[in-house]
């Protein structure tokens, strides 16, 4: 998160507004180019061959044109999806992250295709990747981080069946899988990369501390010590009586997202969110990745 914080105030003011509007209107242009000369596609497409050898340079942006479909309903469905999630998350996150997004996912397909080059060229051989390089793995990303940070959020399914996000993320994901499965090397490395940037977006937004077997040692001997701690110390943690006869501990923070208070772990720093309409407070680890709250 510093790393980002550092990158945005630097590079900040030279992130797009509204920029998924300029990616679906340039999937817009291709879907026209492709139906008024369909052999021109073949100049636009991401082939390291022809950027290297022919300096077509062209080809490292004319690529993110090409249309996932020849089906005109199929696009305007799926233009007006993404213009909605892509809206949703350049909201929550800000312009510079979702532009960080997009333009990390589009750097991460370009790099693999040159990979599958460079593996190919070892090989003595050169075999066409472009045509099967596309935004449609890049949009898929859009889709799984806005399911990520809205998972309850409903969906109408055909415009029919009502859905959870997290539900459509799950299906999309088993999708994803199958189609790894049975793609060749020039597939596989494209999704992979294509969805790199989510890959990452989705384990730094996770505390996978709670599963390392030294952190879980650490946490279980702590308890073992408050405990030890209240039994020995009549002045420890204020523990008061609730209505029924219930005892509990009052604590001076916890986290509205995980539950977490100073007494789970001493280590964890808590910090109220000035973005919150409430008094929310929020630890280290779900500060920064947390849904702000608003007010109806």
């Amino acid at each position: 998160m510093n790393f980002i914080n550092n990158l945005e105030r630097k590079l900040g003011r030279f992130a797009v507004p509204n920029l998924i509007i300029y990616i679906i209107g340039a999937q817009l242009l291709g879907y026209v180019i492709n139906l008024i000369s369909p052999m021109a596609l073949l100049y636009m497409t991401l082939e390291p061959y022809y950027i290297i050898k022919n300096f077509q340079i062209w080809r490292l942006i004319t690529w993110i044109m090409i249309p996932h479909s020849t089906s005109l309903f199929f696009m305007l469905i799926m233009m007006f999806l993404y213009y909605q999630l892509g809206q949703a998350l350049e909201r929550t996150w800000g312009v510079f992250r979702f532009n960080l997004y997009i333009w990390g996912g589009i750097l991460f397909t370009i790099i693999g295709a040159f990979l599958l080059y460079g593996y190919f060229a070892l090989q003595g051989r050169y075999i066409s990747t472009g045509t099967g390089i596309s935004t449609y793995y890049i949009n898929l990303a859009i889709f799984l981080a806005f399911a990520t940070c809205f998972p309850n959020m409903e969906v109408m399914l055909y415009f029919i069946i009502p859905i959870k996000m997290k539900y459509m993320a799950i299906l999309y994901g088993i999708m994803v899988i199958y189609d790894f499965i049975n793609s060749n090397t020039t597939g596989r490395v494209t999704i992979v990369m294509s969805l790199l940037n989510f890959i990452i977006f989705f384990f730094s937004t996770r505390d996978l501390r709670r599963i390392n077997p030294k952190e879980i040692k650490r946490k279980r001997d702590y308890r073992r010590g408050v405990n030890s701690g209240y039994r020995q110390n009549p002045k420890g943690p204020k523990v008061v009586k609730f209505p029924g006869g219930a005892k509990g501990v009052i604590t001076k923070h916890k986290c509205a997202i995980c539950g977490r208070t100073e007494l789970d772990d001493p280590t964890l720093e808590f910090r109220f969110c000035s973005k919150c309409e409430g008094n929310y407070e929020y630890c280290s680890d779900h500060l920064y990745t947390h849904q702000h709250i608003k007010r109806d």
